[in-house]
C-alpha cells in the first residue's frame, strides 16, 4: 500500500464515475484515501450533494434535428472543448507521484481548465510548465500573513494564471472524522509553502495535520479582500464557496468577476444544503452579471446538464479527477473528462439540445 502510484500514465476504462472510488481505495494507504474521499462529521451534506440532482427532472424534446452535441463554450475569452473544468484540490501527490503536473497535462488534453491549490504538492510554475499554453487558474487560501499572500499571488501571475479563485468557505477545516481516526498528517511537502518558509520559517506542511495547515488561514475574510486581490493581480477573481444569494450579491458588489457555487464537496459545514439545491436561487440573483461555476457531488453527465440548466456556466469536478490521476496519471485524468463528456453528449441529444447555450435554456421539472 502506497500514498501514490508509480509514474505510469494510461487511459482507464470507466463504466461509471462512482465506481472509481472503490478501485482507488484498494490501491492507496488508508489515511491518504480517507483525506481525499472523506467529508465532515456524518457526511450528510456530502451525500446530499449527489442525491439532490434527483430532485429535478429533464423534460426531453424530440423532432429537433439533433444529430450531435456541441460541448464547446468559453469563459473570460478562454475557449473550451467542454463546460466541465477541474475543481482545485490540494495535495495531489497523495494520488500520484507526479501530482498536479500530471493533472495539468490531463486536463489540458481534455481542452479544459486546470486549477492549482495553494496547498499543492507541485509548484505553480512546474504545473504550468507541464501543460504550456493551457489555461490555468490559481486557488488562493488567503493567509493571515499578507507577505505570503503577495508572494503566492506573484507566483501565480508569473506562471500565467488566468484567474484567481478566492476560497471563502475554508477559513478553518471542517471536522473530518476519517482524518481523526487515521491520525492523518500530510506525508509530502507543499512546495508553495516551502518556498515562502525560507523567508518566514513557516514550514512546508509536511508532517502536519489539516487543522495545522488551516491554522495559517485568514479567519476573518471580508469583501474588501476581493478588491485587494484584484488590485494586486489585475486578474479576474472568483469567490468560491458561495452558498446563499445574499453572499453572491455581496461578492459581486465587492468586485468579484465570478461566483463559484460550492460547499467544498461536503468537507466543511455538515448539515448545510446541497450545492445543487441552492444553485437556482443564486443564479437568479447573479442574473448573468458574472459567470457561475458550480461544483460538489457531480458524478454523471446528467448532473452536469442539470447544473447548466439551473444557472451554471461551468461545472467543476474534484474527487473524480483525483481518482483518475491515481489510476492512470495524466491519461487517467483525461479519461475521466472523456467519460463525463460522453454521458453529457448523450444526455444533450436525448434531451433535444445541441449546444451548451440550449442546455442553459432548458427548463427542469420538480
Amino acid at each position: 500500500m502506497t500514498y501514490h502510484t508509480s509514474n505510469e500514465e494510461h487511459p482507464i476504462e470507466i463504466v461509471n464515475i462512482a465506481s472509481l472510488e472503490d478501485r482507488v481505495k484498494e490501491r492507496m494507504e488508508a489515511g491518504a484515501f480517507g483525506y481525499i474521499r472523506g467529508g465532515s462529521e456524518d457526511e450528510w451534506t456530502m451525500k446530499e450533494n449527489t442525491s439532490a440532482f434527483n430532485t429535478k427532472k429533464i423534460m426531453p424534446r424530440v423532432l429537433r434535428g439533433i444529430d450531435h452535441a456541441d460541448l464547446h463554450t468559453s469563459v473570460f475569452g478562454i475557449d473550451l472543448d467542454t463546460p466541465i473544468i477541474q475543481a482545485p484540490s490540494a495535495a495531489q501527490g497523495l494520488a500520484h507521484e507526479k501530482g498536479e503536473a500530471d493533472t495539468a497535462k490531463g486536463v489540458a488534453a481534455a481542452g479544459s481548465i486546470f486549477s492549482i491549490s495553494t496547498y499543492a504538492n507541485t509548484t505553480i510554475k512546474d504545473a504550468a510548465a507541464a501543460a504550456p499554453n493551457a489555461p490555468q487558474f490559481f486557488q488562493l487560501y488567503m493567509s493571515k500573513d499578507d507577505g505570503f499572500n503577495e508572494f503566492i499571488l506573484t507566483q501565480a501571475m508569473e506562471a500565467g494564471a488566468k484567474a484567481i479563485i478566492l476560497t471563502a468557505d475554508s477559513t478553518l477545516g471542517g471536522y473530518r472524522e476519517e482524518d481523526v481516526i487515521n491520525q492523518f498528517q500530510f506525508p509530502l511537502p507543499m512546495p508553495n509553502l516551502a518556498a515562502y518558509s525560507e523567508q518566514s520559517a513557516s514550514g512546508s506542511g509536511e508532517g502536519k495535520g489539516i487543522a495545522e495547515i488551516y491554522a495559517a488561514a485568514k479567519q476573518g475574510l471580508v469583501p474588501d479582500d476581493i478588491k485587494k486581490i484584484k488590485e494586486f493581480t489585475h486578474l479576474p477573481v472568483f469567490v468560491k464557496g458561495i452558498q446563499s444569494p445574499e453572499d453572491a450579491e455581496v461578492a459581486i458588489a465587492a468586485g468579484a468577476d465570478g461566483i463559484w457555487v460550492s460547499n467544498h464537496g461536503g468537507r466543511q459545514l455538515d448539515g448545510g444544503p446541497a450545492s445543487f439545491e441552492v444553485l437556482p436561487m443564486i443564479a437568479a440573483t447573479v442574473n448573468k452579471r458574472v459567470p457561475i461555476v458550480f461544483d460538489s457531488g457531480v458524478r454523471r453527465g446528467e448532473h452536469v446538464f442539470k447544473a447548466l440548466a439551473s444557472g451554471a456556466d461551468l461545472v467543476a469536478i474534484g474527487r473524480p479527477v483525483i481518482y483518475g490521476l491515481n489510476l492512470g496519471g495524466a491519461e487517467g485524468v483525461t479519461s475521466v473528462f472523456e467519460h463525463f463528456n460522453k454521458e453529457l453528449s448523450i444526455t444533450m441529444q436525448l434531451a433535444g439540445t445541441k449546444t451548451i447555450e440550449e442546455v442553459k435554456n432548458t427548463t427542469l421539472l420538480d
